[in-house]
């Protein structure tokens, strides 16, 4: 690491799938314009220009990046910057650090004034307040309602039918989602479709036409789930 801090800016031209991969260094991702994904384990995190993601050093890590996104990336060296968590975590990306990150990315900059702005980033790494965070479960019990769901968010097979079809109770359903991600059913549902929604309004579609192809039948009942999870509006969000 020649700095303290050492940033990287692409305009990502097709999709993209990151292999697993694990870094000497703490690095904060973000988006200028977009969503993306990482997965760590068996954890989906989604990235924007508001929410980034926190990874200590070696913590191994896969990404997918759609077309079109502005992928920002700030790497941070261990021998001047302690990690802000022993985990990744979701971190608020304020447009006072966005400026501080834009500077050292700038040519030309001179050593002193490097110096300066990289003392003041460390106090800027905030954890979010809200993450949007999606815990894929392990049980062979669950794999039919998660691959369901990723492959359609608006499936909107109830608990009730797929109790039935899987030949238990709604109620170990229920258990076995709590268990392994601290939601229950209709809670990781809601999540799930959200994370999806968030990629859809990152590239500029309109609100009513997501909220229907995450299952939702009106854009008022979507913006509630939206904002619940997210803390903000579609229609901010989109803005964003």
């Amino acid at each position: 690491m020649p700095f303290v801090v050492l940033g990287s800016t692409e305009v990502i031209p097709r999709d993209t799938f990151w292999e697993e991969h694990s870094h000497p260094t703490h690095e904060l991702l973000w988006n200028q314009r977009g969503a993306s994904s990482a997965t760590i384990g068996r954890r989906v995190w989604t990235i924007t220009p508001t929410v980034g993601l926190w990874i200590p050093a070696g913590v191994r890590h896969s990404g997918w990046t759609p077309a079109g996104t502005w992928h920002r990336a700030a790497h941070f060296g261990v021998h001047a910057v302690p990690s802000i968590s022993d985990r990744p975590v979701a971190l608020e990306v304020t447009p006072l650090l966005r400026l501080l990150l834009d500077r050292l990315d700038a040519d030309g900059l001179a050593p002193d004034a490097r110096a300066r702005t990289e003392a003041l980033v460390p106090d800027l790494l905030t954890p979010a307040q809200h993450e949007l965070i999606l815990r894929i479960p392990e049980s062979p019990l669950l794999a039919p309602i998660v691959a369901a769901v990723r492959a359609d968010p608006a499936d909107d097979t109830t608990l009730a039918v797929w109790a039935a079809r899987l030949g238990v109770s709604t109620r170990t359903i229920t258990r076995t989602f709590r268990s392994e991600t601290g939601l229950g059913f209709s809670q990781w549902l809601a999540t799930a479709r959200v994370q999806h929604a968030v990629a859809m309004l990152a590239r500029g579609e309109e609100i009513a036409e997501v909220a229907a192809c995450v299952g939702y039948h009106s854009a008022s009942a979507f913006g509630v789930v939206f904002r619940r999870i997210t803390g903000t509006s579609p229609g901010r969000f989109r803005a964003q």
